[in-house]
């Protein structure tokens, strides 16, 4: 094995982000804020967190003062969330009004806000815990959505180790820079094909049975990656590129999972699915430049590691595939939550 391709640095940093509480890709899937104004003054609220290992996020929505319940919420409880939906009047509207989100600032889950006033404007913005707060403001036009999308496409592609792990894995198995530009097309080509008809609504797949599935991709990539050590062939080391379309649908859906999550608009699903698409490839272009990038620094540098340290990179992608596969599995089949 070459020195170049010792890449513990990158892998290091996925698995930092894996070992998040419960180890799933999922983790920051954002909460989800729609105000929809119905007649003036009069505001449709929907309201819509997370649940993690059945445990509902700490996230309390604090609406203006002014805000008046018409009806009193009512509490729907989803696989993955809560969904909260209520009615209230802000005299004078909620133009110039804040919106706080109470105990963001203790995640690092965003909060994905759309707001539809009745005489037609509308905008989608991203609160960060950072700033765990919005002002509502007029229109920021479809430009301003498309940024919303795209840097949600971006995060979560950056904050998603196991689709990382699975393009690091292949990064470790192609070594030709042909095949790798083929490959990573075939990935690209393939979960793009899916997020755009699951997010379309054409078809879906259930998230357990889907994280699951995701899980044993990265696991498959462990046992190519030794062959590849060894000197040995196989279908996966000659055609990665099959291989990477093949799972490359699989993980569209795992995108699609999180586009959706966030609660998208039917009037926007088009825009904001191709926004969103932009943000993963360039999220995961990124990561493949800067893999790349150690790469030809370990090689001129002449950096030698020890052989265990060599063969770190390899052994915890098939290890966290391994481990991601039997928890999630275990999930499934109800001996975990």
């Amino acid at each position: 094995m070459k020195a170049s391709r010792h890449w513990c640095v990158a892998l290091i940093m996925i698995a930092g982000a894996a070992f998040v509480p419960s180890c799933t890709a999922h983790e920051t899937r954002p909460a989800y804020l729609e105000i929809k104004e119905i007649s003036p003054d009069h505001y449709d609220v929907v309201w819509r967190t997370p649940v993690n290992a059945g445990m509902r996020l700490p996230i309390v929505l604090q609406l203006p003062p002014e805000a008046k319940s018409v009806t009193a919420p009512t509490t729907q409880e989803l696989t993955d969330s809560l969904l909260e939906r209520r009615s209230i009047v802000v005299a004078g509207g909620l133009g110039g009004k804040r919106v706080d989100f109470v105990g963001l600032q203790g995640t690092i889950t965003d909060v994905l806000v759309r707001v539809q006033l009745i005489d037609g404007r509308s905008w989608s913005t991203i609160v960060r815990p950072s700033q765990a707060w919005i002002d509502i403001t007029p229109n920021q036009g479809r430009l301003g959505v498309a940024g919303t999308y795209v840097a949600h496409g971006i995060r979560h592609i950056l904050f998603g180790p196991d689709h990382l792990l699975f393009v690091l894995g292949l990064l470790l198995i192609v070594k030709n820079r042909w095949m790798l530009l083929k490959t990573i097309t075939a990935f690209t080509v393939a979960h793009s094909i899916t997020l755009a008809i699951a997010t379309l609504g054409y078809a879906n797949a259930p998230t357990l049975p889907l994280n699951a599935a995701i899980a044993l991709s990265i696991l498959f990539l462990g046992p190519e990656i030794v062959k590849v050590w060894r000197g040995e062939s196989s279908f996966t080391i000659r055609h990665p590129w099959v291989v990477a379309f093949a799972f490359g649908l699989l993980h569209g859906f795992g995108f699609a999972s999180a586009l959706t999550s966030a609660g998208l608009p039917s009037n926007e699903l088009p825009w904001a699915l191709l926004s969103f698409n932009v943000g993963v490839e360039i999220g995961q272009v990124g990561f493949v430049i800067l893999i790349l990038l150690l790469e030809r620094a370990f090689r001129v540098l002449e950096i030698r590691w020890p052989r265990v340290v060599e063969a770190l990179p390899g052994y915890a992608v098939g290890s966290l595939g391994a481990f991601w596969t039997i928890q999630r599995v275990a999930i499934l089949a109800g001996v975990m939550r």
